[in-house]
Protein backbone atom coordinates (compact mmCIF):
# COMPACT_ATOMS: atom_id res chain seq x y z
CA UNK A 1 0.00 0.00 0.00
CA UNK A 2 1.27 3.42 -1.42
CA UNK A 3 1.15 6.42 0.88
CA UNK A 4 -0.56 9.49 -0.67
CA UNK A 5 1.83 12.21 -1.75
CA UNK A 6 0.84 15.21 0.81
CA UNK A 7 -0.04 18.49 -1.24
CA UNK A 8 1.12 22.06 -0.50
CA UNK A 9 -0.19 25.14 -1.88
CA UNK A 10 2.09 28.06 -2.41
CA UNK A 11 1.14 31.76 -2.48
CA UNK A 12 3.48 34.22 -3.73
CA UNK A 13 3.24 36.82 -6.28
CA UNK A 14 7.01 35.99 -6.58
CA UNK A 15 6.63 32.60 -7.28
CA UNK A 16 8.86 32.40 -10.18
CA UNK A 17 11.48 33.53 -8.34
CA UNK A 18 11.26 30.83 -5.72
CA UNK A 19 11.90 28.09 -8.93
CA UNK A 20 14.91 26.46 -6.24
CA UNK A 21 12.76 26.70 -2.84
CA UNK A 22 10.01 24.84 -5.19
CA UNK A 23 12.72 21.95 -6.54
CA UNK A 24 14.13 21.61 -3.25
CA UNK A 25 10.84 20.46 -1.41
CA UNK A 26 9.55 18.28 -4.52
CA UNK A 27 12.65 16.51 -4.12
CA UNK A 28 11.09 15.47 -0.28
CA UNK A 29 8.37 13.65 -2.25
CA UNK A 30 5.34 16.69 -1.73
CA UNK A 31 3.47 17.76 -4.49
CA UNK A 32 3.46 21.58 -4.87
CA UNK A 33 0.28 23.83 -6.73
CA UNK A 34 2.44 27.06 -6.61
CA UNK A 35 0.32 30.57 -8.07
CA UNK A 36 0.74 34.14 -7.90
CA UNK A 37 -2.10 35.66 -6.33
CA UNK A 38 -4.90 35.27 -4.26
CA UNK A 39 -7.88 34.71 -5.86
CA UNK A 40 -6.15 31.54 -7.97
CA UNK A 41 -5.44 30.47 -4.52
CA UNK A 42 -9.09 30.69 -3.27
CA UNK A 43 -10.12 28.88 -5.92
CA UNK A 44 -7.93 25.97 -5.84
CA UNK A 45 -8.64 25.53 -2.31
CA UNK A 46 -12.53 25.23 -3.07
CA UNK A 47 -11.62 22.40 -6.43
CA UNK A 48 -9.46 20.22 -3.34
CA UNK A 49 -8.33 19.98 0.43
CA UNK A 50 -4.43 20.59 1.04
CA UNK A 51 -2.57 19.43 3.73
CA UNK A 52 -0.34 22.88 4.08
CA UNK A 53 -0.70 26.31 2.70
CA UNK A 54 2.66 28.49 2.46
CA UNK A 55 0.83 32.34 2.18
CA UNK A 56 2.65 35.50 1.11
CA UNK A 57 1.29 37.88 3.59
CA UNK A 58 2.02 41.05 1.35
CA UNK A 59 0.44 40.66 -2.48
CA UNK A 60 -1.04 43.05 -4.65
CA UNK A 61 -5.20 42.73 -4.36
CA UNK A 62 -5.93 40.70 -1.94
CA UNK A 63 -3.52 40.67 1.23
CA UNK A 64 -2.30 37.72 2.62
CA UNK A 65 -4.42 38.48 5.79
CA UNK A 66 -7.54 38.47 3.65
CA UNK A 67 -6.70 35.32 1.77
CA UNK A 68 -5.75 33.83 5.21
CA UNK A 69 -9.55 34.51 6.39
CA UNK A 70 -11.53 33.15 3.26
CA UNK A 71 -8.87 30.07 3.63
CA UNK A 72 -10.37 29.54 6.90
CA UNK A 73 -13.51 29.92 6.19
CA UNK A 74 -13.56 27.07 3.48
CA UNK A 75 -11.01 24.74 5.53
CA UNK A 76 -10.89 25.55 9.32
CA UNK A 77 -8.00 22.66 9.97
CA UNK A 78 -5.61 23.15 7.11
CA UNK A 79 -1.84 24.33 8.38
CA UNK A 80 -1.04 27.68 7.07
CA UNK A 81 2.20 28.94 7.34
CA UNK A 82 2.64 33.21 6.51
CA UNK A 83 5.64 34.15 4.80
CA UNK A 84 6.66 37.94 5.03
CA UNK A 85 8.69 40.76 4.01
CA UNK A 86 7.96 42.41 7.42
CA UNK A 87 9.59 42.33 11.12
CA UNK A 88 7.22 44.35 12.74
CA UNK A 89 5.87 42.90 15.90
CA UNK A 90 2.32 43.94 14.79
CA UNK A 91 2.35 41.79 11.31
CA UNK A 92 3.65 38.68 13.76
CA UNK A 93 1.11 39.15 16.87
CA UNK A 94 -1.90 39.63 14.28
CA UNK A 95 -0.86 36.46 12.38
CA UNK A 96 -0.64 34.28 15.47
CA UNK A 97 -3.52 35.72 16.50
CA UNK A 98 -5.48 34.62 13.90
CA UNK A 99 -4.25 30.68 14.15
CA UNK A 100 -1.50 30.83 11.63
CA UNK A 101 0.68 27.47 11.99
CA UNK A 102 4.03 29.04 11.69
CA UNK A 103 5.65 32.62 10.85
CA UNK A 104 8.57 32.86 8.21
CA UNK A 105 10.12 36.11 7.44
CA UNK A 106 12.30 36.65 4.09
CA UNK A 107 14.04 36.05 2.42
CA UNK A 108 13.85 31.97 3.25
CA UNK A 109 16.22 29.24 2.56
CA UNK A 110 14.84 26.51 0.32
CA UNK A 111 15.93 23.90 4.15
CA UNK A 112 13.82 26.44 5.93
CA UNK A 113 11.07 25.99 4.30
CA UNK A 114 11.79 22.33 4.29
CA UNK A 115 12.19 22.23 7.89
CA UNK A 116 9.02 23.79 8.18
CA UNK A 117 7.00 22.22 6.28
CA UNK A 118 8.29 18.69 7.66
CA UNK A 119 7.49 19.69 11.26
CA UNK A 120 4.03 20.47 10.87
CA UNK A 121 2.73 17.21 8.36
CA UNK A 122 5.45 14.98 9.82
CA UNK A 123 6.32 15.74 13.17
CA UNK A 124 4.38 14.01 15.23
CA UNK A 125 5.15 10.72 13.03
CA UNK A 126 8.67 12.03 13.45
CA UNK A 127 8.50 12.25 16.93
CA UNK A 128 6.23 8.63 17.07
CA UNK A 129 9.42 7.08 15.43
CA UNK A 130 12.00 8.71 17.86
CA UNK A 131 10.13 7.70 20.87
CA UNK A 132 9.62 4.17 19.79
CA UNK A 133 13.57 4.02 18.91
CA UNK A 134 14.67 6.10 22.14
CA UNK A 135 12.48 3.35 24.42
CA UNK A 136 13.26 0.32 22.93
CA UNK A 137 17.02 1.03 23.22
CA UNK A 138 16.48 1.90 27.07
CA UNK A 139 14.30 -1.09 27.49
CA UNK A 140 16.35 -3.48 27.50
CA UNK A 141 18.72 -1.44 30.02
CA UNK A 142 15.95 -1.05 32.43
CA UNK A 143 14.52 -4.63 32.14
CA UNK A 144 18.63 -6.09 33.57
CA UNK A 145 18.57 -3.28 35.90
CA UNK A 146 15.37 -3.83 38.19
CA UNK A 147 16.98 -7.15 39.69
CA UNK A 148 19.97 -5.42 40.27
CA UNK A 149 20.67 -4.06 43.79
CA UNK A 150 19.96 -0.87 44.05
CA UNK A 151 20.04 2.35 46.81
CA UNK A 152 16.77 4.06 47.19
CA UNK A 153 17.41 7.07 45.63
CA UNK A 154 18.08 4.96 42.62
CA UNK A 155 14.71 3.14 42.50
CA UNK A 156 13.35 6.37 43.42
CA UNK A 157 15.46 7.69 40.01
CA UNK A 158 14.32 4.84 37.98
CA UNK A 159 10.56 5.05 38.85
CA UNK A 160 11.01 8.82 37.77
CA UNK A 161 12.15 7.66 34.10
CA UNK A 162 9.29 5.43 33.97
CA UNK A 163 6.52 7.81 34.60
CA UNK A 164 8.34 9.97 32.12
CA UNK A 165 8.38 7.13 29.62
CA UNK A 166 4.93 6.33 30.58
CA UNK A 167 3.49 10.38 29.53
CA UNK A 168 6.13 10.35 26.54
CA UNK A 169 4.16 6.83 24.76
CA UNK A 170 1.03 7.88 25.27
CA UNK A 171 1.43 11.18 24.03
CA UNK A 172 3.35 9.28 20.97
CA UNK A 173 0.79 7.09 20.33
CA UNK A 174 2.58 4.15 21.19
CA UNK A 175 0.35 1.87 22.71
CA UNK A 176 1.90 -0.96 21.95
CA UNK A 177 5.16 -0.24 23.54
CA UNK A 178 2.98 1.25 26.73
CA UNK A 179 1.84 -2.76 27.01
CA UNK A 180 5.63 -3.53 27.39
CA UNK A 181 6.17 -0.69 29.58
CA UNK A 182 3.71 -1.87 32.08
CA UNK A 183 5.27 -5.51 32.29
CA UNK A 184 8.43 -3.63 33.60
CA UNK A 185 6.71 -1.49 35.75
CA UNK A 186 4.87 -5.15 37.03
CA UNK A 187 8.37 -6.29 37.79
CA UNK A 188 9.37 -2.97 39.14
CA UNK A 189 6.84 -3.08 41.64
CA UNK A 190 7.60 -6.76 42.33
CA UNK A 191 11.37 -5.50 43.14
CA UNK A 192 10.20 -2.51 44.80
CA UNK A 193 8.21 -4.01 47.58
CA UNK A 194 10.79 -6.77 48.42
CA UNK A 195 13.74 -3.19 49.13
CA UNK A 196 11.18 -1.36 51.10
CA UNK A 197 10.23 -4.24 52.99
CA UNK A 198 13.75 -5.27 53.69
CA UNK A 199 14.74 -1.40 54.37
CA UNK A 200 11.77 0.28 55.91
CA UNK A 201 12.50 -0.88 59.60
CA UNK A 202 15.91 0.97 59.44
CA UNK A 203 14.91 3.92 57.43
CA UNK A 204 12.41 4.61 60.40
CA UNK A 205 14.86 3.46 63.18
CA UNK A 206 17.88 5.96 63.01
CA UNK A 207 19.30 4.80 59.93
CA UNK A 208 21.67 7.40 58.69
CA UNK A 209 21.60 7.65 55.02
CA UNK A 210 17.50 6.98 54.52
CA UNK A 211 15.85 8.91 52.49
CA UNK A 212 13.72 11.50 52.96
CA UNK A 213 10.44 10.75 54.73
CA UNK A 214 7.33 12.11 55.49
CA UNK A 215 8.46 13.76 58.08
CA UNK A 216 11.64 15.60 56.36
CA UNK A 217 8.79 17.53 54.23
CA UNK A 218 8.95 20.71 56.49
CA UNK A 219 12.05 20.87 57.76
CA UNK A 220 13.94 20.32 54.64
CA UNK A 221 12.08 21.93 51.60
CA UNK A 222 9.77 24.36 54.07
CA UNK A 223 11.89 25.43 56.69
CA UNK A 224 14.64 26.86 54.26
CA UNK A 225 11.86 29.46 52.64
CA UNK A 226 10.82 30.74 55.82
CA UNK A 227 11.75 34.42 56.83
CA UNK A 228 11.07 36.51 59.48
CA UNK A 229 9.84 39.37 56.39
CA UNK A 230 8.70 36.71 54.16
CA UNK A 231 5.60 34.67 53.20
CA UNK A 232 5.31 30.88 51.92
CA UNK A 233 2.11 29.16 50.34
CA UNK A 234 2.93 25.88 51.41
CA UNK A 235 -0.25 23.54 48.72
CA UNK A 236 -0.39 19.29 49.74
CA UNK A 237 -3.26 17.70 47.11
CA UNK A 238 -4.15 14.85 49.23
CA UNK A 239 -3.77 11.52 47.03
CA UNK A 240 -1.77 13.00 43.63
CA UNK A 241 0.81 10.40 42.05
CA UNK A 242 3.96 11.00 40.55
CA UNK A 243 2.01 10.53 37.26
CA UNK A 244 -0.51 13.10 38.14
CA UNK A 245 1.85 15.93 39.08
CA UNK A 246 4.01 15.27 35.84
CA UNK A 247 1.20 15.61 33.55
CA UNK A 248 -0.34 19.14 35.50
CA UNK A 249 3.04 20.21 35.39
CA UNK A 250 2.35 22.74 32.40
CA UNK A 251 -0.80 24.29 33.66
CA UNK A 252 1.86 26.17 35.45
CA UNK A 253 2.98 28.10 32.27
CA UNK A 254 6.33 29.97 31.61
CA UNK A 255 6.07 32.49 34.41
CA UNK A 256 7.09 30.13 37.33
CA UNK A 257 10.34 28.56 37.58
CA UNK A 258 9.62 24.91 38.89
CA UNK A 259 12.01 23.05 41.51
CA UNK A 260 11.25 19.45 41.91
CA UNK A 261 12.61 16.36 44.21
CA UNK A 262 11.14 13.55 45.14
CA UNK A 263 10.55 12.23 48.81
CA UNK A 264 9.12 8.57 50.23
CA UNK A 265 5.91 8.48 51.98
CA UNK A 266 6.01 6.43 55.50
CA UNK A 267 3.86 3.54 56.02
CA UNK A 268 0.57 3.29 55.89
CA UNK A 269 0.15 5.19 52.48
CA UNK A 270 -2.83 6.72 53.97
CA UNK A 271 -3.93 10.47 55.31
CA UNK A 272 -4.12 9.65 58.72
CA UNK A 273 -0.63 8.87 59.17
CA UNK A 274 1.47 10.03 55.93
CA UNK A 275 -0.31 13.50 56.42
CA UNK A 276 -0.01 13.66 60.03
CA UNK A 277 3.89 12.93 59.44
CA UNK A 278 3.99 15.39 57.57
CA UNK A 279 2.59 18.48 59.17
CA UNK A 280 3.87 17.01 63.00
CA UNK A 281 7.74 16.06 61.68
CA UNK A 282 6.92 13.33 63.85
CA UNK A 283 6.29 9.12 63.39
CA UNK A 284 2.95 8.09 64.50
CA UNK A 285 4.62 6.57 67.93
CA UNK A 286 5.69 9.95 68.69
CA UNK A 287 2.68 11.92 68.23
CA UNK A 288 1.04 9.47 70.13
CA UNK A 289 3.31 9.85 72.99
CA UNK A 290 3.12 13.92 72.81
CA UNK A 291 -0.71 13.92 72.32
CA UNK A 292 -2.28 10.61 73.46
CA UNK A 293 -5.60 11.77 73.50
CA UNK A 294 -5.51 12.14 69.80
CA UNK A 295 -4.84 8.66 68.96
CA UNK A 296 -6.73 5.29 68.76
CA UNK A 297 -7.46 2.82 66.47
CA UNK A 298 -10.81 3.61 66.86
CA UNK A 299 -10.93 7.48 66.25
CA UNK A 300 -8.54 6.71 62.66
CA UNK A 301 -10.88 8.91 60.73
CA UNK A 302 -10.38 11.95 62.81
CA UNK A 303 -6.98 11.54 63.06
CA UNK A 304 -5.91 14.34 60.50
CA UNK A 305 -8.43 16.82 62.68
CA UNK A 306 -5.21 18.35 64.89
CA UNK A 307 -2.85 19.14 61.80
CA UNK A 308 -3.18 22.87 62.37
CA UNK A 309 -2.06 22.43 65.86
CA UNK A 310 1.20 20.03 64.57
CA UNK A 311 1.78 22.23 61.76
CA UNK A 312 2.56 25.33 64.19
CA UNK A 313 4.06 23.27 67.17
CA UNK A 314 6.60 21.87 64.09
CA UNK A 315 7.25 25.23 63.03
CA UNK A 316 8.09 26.33 66.54
CA UNK A 317 10.35 23.41 67.05
CA UNK A 318 12.27 24.06 64.03
CA UNK A 319 12.28 27.95 64.11
CA UNK A 320 12.80 28.78 67.79
CA UNK A 321 9.84 31.34 67.18
CA UNK A 322 6.45 31.47 66.84
CA UNK A 323 5.42 31.61 63.41
CA UNK A 324 2.24 33.10 61.60
CA UNK A 325 0.12 30.35 60.65
CA UNK A 326 -3.00 29.81 58.40
CA UNK A 327 -4.51 26.52 57.44
CA UNK A 328 -7.31 25.83 55.70
CA UNK A 329 -8.73 22.18 54.34
CA UNK A 330 -10.87 22.66 51.08
CA UNK A 331 -12.83 19.47 50.49
CA UNK A 332 -15.65 21.30 48.00
CA UNK A 333 -15.48 24.42 45.19
CA UNK A 334 -17.65 26.73 47.88
CA UNK A 335 -14.71 26.12 50.66
CA UNK A 336 -11.87 26.91 47.57
CA UNK A 337 -13.84 30.31 47.13
CA UNK A 338 -13.73 31.34 50.58
CA UNK A 339 -9.68 30.57 50.90
CA UNK A 340 -9.41 32.13 47.48
CA UNK A 341 -11.06 35.54 48.64
CA UNK A 342 -9.10 35.35 51.99
CA UNK A 343 -5.46 34.56 50.38
CA UNK A 344 -4.34 38.31 49.28
CA UNK A 345 -4.61 39.18 53.18
CA UNK A 346 -2.90 35.88 54.15
CA UNK A 347 0.13 36.36 51.88
CA UNK A 348 0.70 39.91 52.57
CA UNK A 349 1.87 39.06 55.89
CA UNK A 350 5.15 37.05 57.38
CA UNK A 351 4.62 33.86 57.92
CA UNK A 352 3.10 30.48 56.16
CA UNK A 353 -0.23 29.31 54.26
CA UNK A 354 -0.91 25.75 54.34
CA UNK A 355 -3.73 25.07 51.85
CA UNK A 356 -5.23 20.81 51.61
CA UNK A 357 -6.71 20.23 48.63
CA UNK A 358 -8.70 16.84 48.89
CA UNK A 359 -10.37 16.48 45.89
CA UNK A 360 -7.67 13.85 44.14
CA UNK A 361 -8.50 11.78 47.11
CA UNK A 362 -12.18 11.70 47.02
CA UNK A 363 -12.27 11.04 43.60
CA UNK A 364 -10.34 8.23 44.08
CA UNK A 365 -12.23 7.04 47.03
CA UNK A 366 -15.96 7.92 45.27
CA UNK A 367 -14.64 5.58 42.32
CA UNK A 368 -15.12 2.66 44.44
CA UNK A 369 -18.67 2.97 45.03
CA UNK A 370 -19.50 4.80 41.84
CA UNK A 371 -20.81 3.14 38.63
CA UNK A 372 -20.49 6.28 36.54
CA UNK A 373 -16.92 7.60 38.08
CA UNK A 374 -15.70 3.76 37.60
CA UNK A 375 -16.41 4.45 33.59
CA UNK A 376 -15.12 7.68 33.49
CA UNK A 377 -11.37 6.80 35.45
CA UNK A 378 -11.45 2.97 34.42
CA UNK A 379 -7.55 3.50 34.33
CA UNK A 380 -4.80 5.30 35.43
CA UNK A 381 -4.53 7.54 31.97
CA UNK A 382 -8.20 8.28 32.68
CA UNK A 383 -7.60 9.65 36.01
CA UNK A 384 -4.58 11.38 34.83
CA UNK A 385 -6.61 13.29 32.42
CA UNK A 386 -9.54 13.84 35.20
CA UNK A 387 -7.17 15.39 37.72
CA UNK A 388 -5.52 17.14 35.05
CA UNK A 389 -9.23 19.27 34.25
CA UNK A 390 -10.11 19.47 37.59
CA UNK A 391 -6.94 21.15 38.87
CA UNK A 392 -7.12 23.36 35.33
CA UNK A 393 -10.05 24.65 36.90
CA UNK A 394 -9.02 24.69 40.51
CA UNK A 395 -8.71 26.96 43.55
CA UNK A 396 -5.95 25.46 44.01
CA UNK A 397 -4.05 26.62 40.39
CA UNK A 398 -5.94 29.83 41.03
CA UNK A 399 -4.14 29.83 44.95
CA UNK A 400 -0.70 29.24 43.36
CA UNK A 401 -0.97 31.73 40.67
CA UNK A 402 -2.14 34.31 42.73
CA UNK A 403 1.17 33.50 45.12
CA UNK A 404 3.51 33.92 41.91
CA UNK A 405 1.10 36.96 41.20
CA UNK A 406 2.49 38.25 44.58
CA UNK A 407 5.71 36.84 44.41
CA UNK A 408 5.51 34.61 46.97
CA UNK A 409 7.39 30.92 46.91
CA UNK A 410 4.86 28.01 46.86
CA UNK A 411 5.55 24.80 48.25
CA UNK A 412 2.87 21.60 46.74
CA UNK A 413 3.61 18.34 47.77
CA UNK A 414 1.00 15.22 48.20
CA UNK A 415 0.72 13.04 51.22
CA UNK A 416 0.70 9.96 49.44
CA UNK A 417 -0.51 8.13 45.95
CA UNK A 418 -2.63 5.35 44.60
CA UNK A 419 -2.57 2.29 43.31
CA UNK A 420 -4.95 0.14 40.63
CA UNK A 421 -5.57 -2.79 42.29
CA UNK A 422 -6.33 -6.28 40.52
CA UNK A 423 -5.36 -9.11 42.66
CA UNK A 424 -7.38 -10.09 45.75
CA UNK A 425 -5.70 -11.42 48.52
CA UNK A 426 -7.50 -13.67 51.37
CA UNK A 427 -7.02 -12.25 54.87
CA UNK A 428 -7.73 -14.04 57.91
CA UNK A 429 -8.72 -11.42 61.29
CA UNK A 430 -10.67 -11.46 64.07
CA UNK A 431 -13.42 -8.80 63.89
CA UNK A 432 -11.13 -6.23 65.84
CA UNK A 433 -9.52 -5.92 62.51
CA UNK A 434 -9.25 -2.77 60.50
CA UNK A 435 -11.71 -2.38 57.67
CA UNK A 436 -9.03 -0.66 55.27
CA UNK A 437 -8.51 -2.58 51.59
CA UNK A 438 -4.37 -2.03 51.55
CA UNK A 439 -3.89 -2.44 54.99
CA UNK A 440 -5.29 -4.17 58.38
CA UNK A 441 -4.25 -3.59 61.75
CA UNK A 442 -5.39 -6.47 64.28
CA UNK A 443 -5.30 -9.73 66.20
CA UNK A 444 -4.00 -12.44 64.87
CA UNK A 445 -4.00 -11.31 60.89
CA UNK A 446 -2.69 -14.00 58.10
CA UNK A 447 -2.70 -13.41 54.86
CA UNK A 448 -3.39 -16.34 52.27
CA UNK A 449 -0.70 -15.29 49.79
CA UNK A 450 2.09 -14.08 52.02
CA UNK A 451 4.14 -12.93 49.01
CA UNK A 452 1.59 -10.09 48.40
CA UNK A 453 1.65 -8.42 52.10
CA UNK A 454 3.93 -6.97 54.04
CA UNK A 455 3.03 -8.45 57.65
CA UNK A 456 5.14 -7.02 60.87
CA UNK A 457 4.39 -8.17 64.39
CA UNK A 458 6.82 -5.48 65.79
CA UNK A 459 5.35 -1.95 66.16
CA UNK A 460 8.70 -0.49 66.06
CA UNK A 461 9.04 -1.32 62.24
CA UNK A 462 6.30 1.25 61.84
CA UNK A 463 7.25 3.41 64.48
CA UNK A 464 3.41 2.74 65.82
CA UNK A 465 2.85 3.25 69.45
CA UNK A 466 3.20 0.17 71.89
CA UNK A 467 -0.05 -1.38 72.50
CA UNK A 468 -1.95 1.36 70.72
CA UNK A 469 -3.24 -0.12 67.68
CA UNK A 470 -2.79 -4.06 67.62
CA UNK A 471 -0.59 -7.13 67.86
CA UNK A 472 -0.46 -7.60 63.98
CA UNK A 473 -0.07 -5.30 61.14
CA UNK A 474 -0.53 -6.31 57.20
CA UNK A 475 0.17 -4.26 53.83
CA UNK A 476 -0.24 -4.51 50.93
CA UNK A 477 2.22 -5.04 48.08
CA UNK A 478 2.06 -4.62 44.56
CA UNK A 479 -1.31 -4.19 43.43
CA UNK A 480 -2.99 -6.23 45.79
CA UNK A 481 -5.84 -5.89 47.85
CA UNK A 482 -7.47 -7.84 51.09
CA UNK A 483 -10.64 -9.36 51.02
CA UNK A 484 -12.02 -11.18 53.82
CA UNK A 485 -13.24 -15.39 53.36
CA UNK A 486 -16.81 -14.16 53.98
CA UNK A 487 -18.49 -12.30 50.76
CA UNK A 488 -14.94 -13.67 48.95
CA UNK A 489 -16.96 -13.13 45.59
CA UNK A 490 -18.84 -10.21 46.19
CA UNK A 491 -15.61 -8.46 47.36
CA UNK A 492 -13.24 -9.47 44.73
CA UNK A 493 -15.90 -8.30 41.97
CA UNK A 494 -16.41 -4.83 44.16
CA UNK A 495 -12.89 -3.83 44.70
CA UNK A 496 -11.50 -5.72 41.75
CA UNK A 497 -9.92 -2.56 39.61
CA UNK A 498 -10.38 0.14 42.51
CA UNK A 499 -7.62 3.12 43.35
CA UNK A 500 -6.46 2.16 46.89
CA UNK A 501 -3.90 3.68 48.89
CA UNK A 502 -1.85 2.57 52.11
CA UNK A 503 0.11 -0.26 51.07
CA UNK A 504 3.72 -0.61 49.47
CA UNK A 505 4.48 0.40 45.84
CA UNK A 506 6.05 3.14 43.92
CA UNK A 507 2.47 4.75 42.79
CA UNK A 508 1.73 5.44 46.77
CA UNK A 509 5.40 5.80 48.49
CA UNK A 510 7.35 7.83 45.57
CA UNK A 511 6.12 11.24 45.51
CA UNK A 512 6.66 14.50 44.54
CA UNK A 513 7.46 18.37 46.07
CA UNK A 514 8.19 21.24 44.16
CA UNK A 515 9.17 24.83 44.76
CA UNK A 516 7.49 27.53 42.42
CA UNK A 517 8.97 30.57 42.18
CA UNK A 518 8.16 33.79 39.92
CA UNK A 519 10.47 33.75 36.67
Amino acid sequence: MTVATKRLLWVDDEIDLLRPHLLFVQGRGYHIDAVANGDDALELVRLHPYDLILLDEQMPGRTGMEVFDEVRRLDPHVPVVMVTKSEEDRTMTEAIGRRVSDYLVKPTSPRQILSVVTRLLEGETLLQQHVAREFSYRFRELNAEITTERTWREWMETYSELVDWELRLRSAGEIGLVASLETLLGEFRREFGRFVTGSYGDWVNGEEHRPPLSIDLVPQFLCPLLAEDRHVLFVVIDCLRLDQWRSILPLFGAGVEVEEALYYSILPTATPYSRNAIFSGMFPDAIAEEYPDWWSREMEGSLNAFEDQLFIAQLQRLTGRQVPVNYEKIFTAADGAQALHRLPGYLSKPGVTALVFNFVDMLTHGRSESTVLMEVARDKEALRALSRQWFARSEALAAVREAIRMGVSVLITTDHGSIHCHRPVTVYAKRDATQNLRYKFGDDLRAEDPSLAFAVNDERILRFPRGKEATNYVLGLEDSFFVYPTKLRQYQARYRGSFLHGGISPEEMILPVALLTPR
